[in-house]
């Protein structure tokens, strides 16, 4: 083997094992709403919400505690709030509350367009100059959207939709401030902290709301719990970032295009949900947009 050849390997293995990492999180991720809506049989929104940031905080923090993390500067208490106000509270809350009236279809075309509305954050929080080609996709992709809302719903948007779209914005902005930090220290890190951060308010409203909404215990119920705690926010961030990092922003975001969809297909096998005629079509546009803004991007 020549010097040549044992230098590339390496670097081949790194990306395959990187883009594993990376194929996981999305596969995780896809999962999200489908174990959502198990976790609504068991729980009250705002109760399943508290639980699943409760747990994936103390799982972060041991995990923080074990390899001795130092915490972060003061400078960059801001933008893990901003983090956690999106990631951690914000997207999980308006989700949930989506899909208590949404069908767990609707809500993946819907949220699919995250990576677009992502990258519009990051344009306009960097002052970053995208081509015009990449502006043109992102409202067509808004445009797909909101057409397909507003088919589903009649003409007018839903209370569901609304949460939706709310949620949009705020894990966009999240997700910009927590690609910022990521620059100055590792991503998972970025998250860990937002999560133990936000712990004594889930705390103090997962007390309130398990004596206020009622509670019936499944196994169905409890294992979507655990999976949005373990499986979602903290395993798959776990190994999205890990794999974002080996293989570089641009590749793995082509991965996640494809999240949107997989959930379609478990909203399917999992829910047994009858598929709107609209939702893949709509779906694969809003990938295809997402697909051209990341190449204008690049």
């Amino acid at each position: 083997m020549t010097a040549q050849n044992s230098a590339t390997r390496p670097a081949s293995v790194a990306v395959t094992g990187g883009t594993l990492l990376a194929a996981a999180g999305v596969l995780a991720f896809s999962l999200t709403f489908p174990a959502t809506v198990w976790g609504l049989e068991s729980f009250g929104p705002w109760s399943l919400v508290a639980l699943r940031g409760v747990l994936a905080a103390l799982i972060a923090g041991g995990f923080l505690l074990a390899v001795r993390v130092p915490v972060p500067a003061r400078r960059h208490w801001g933008p893990l709030a901003v983090v956690a106000a999106g990631v951690v509270l914000g997207f999980p809350m308006l989700t949930t509350l989506a899909l208590t009236t949404s069908t767990t279809a609707h809500a993946a075309v819907v949220v699919g367009l995250l990576p677009l509305t992502t990258a519009v954050f990051a344009a306009l929080r960097t002052g970053g100059r995208p081509s015009r080609t990449f502006w043109c996709a992102a409202v067509a992709g808004a445009a797909v959207v909101i057409a397909f809302t507003l088919q589903q719903s009649g003409g007018a948007l839903s209370t569901g939709d609304v949460y939706l779209f709310a949620a949009l914005l705020v894990c966009a902005a999240g997700y910009t401030e927590g690609g910022r930090l990521a620059r100055l220290m590792p991503g998972w890190q970025v998250i860990g902290w937002a999560l133990v951060g936000c712990l004594p308010l889930s705390l103090l409203v997962a007390g309130v709301a398990l004596t206020v909404e009622p509670v019936r215990l499944t196994a169905q119920g409890v294992t979507g719990l655990v999976w949005v705690a373990v499986g979602s926010t903290f395993f798959g961030l776990y190994v999205w970032y890990r794999g974002m990092a080996a293989i570089g922003v641009e590749k793995a975001s082509q991965l996640q295009l494809a999240q949107p969809l997989l959930t379609l297909v478990w909203s399917v096998l999992l829910l047994g949900e009858d598929l709107a005629t609209a939702a893949p079509p709509a779906a694969v546009a809003v990938l295809l947009c997402i697909a051209v803004t990341q190449r204008a991007r690049a």
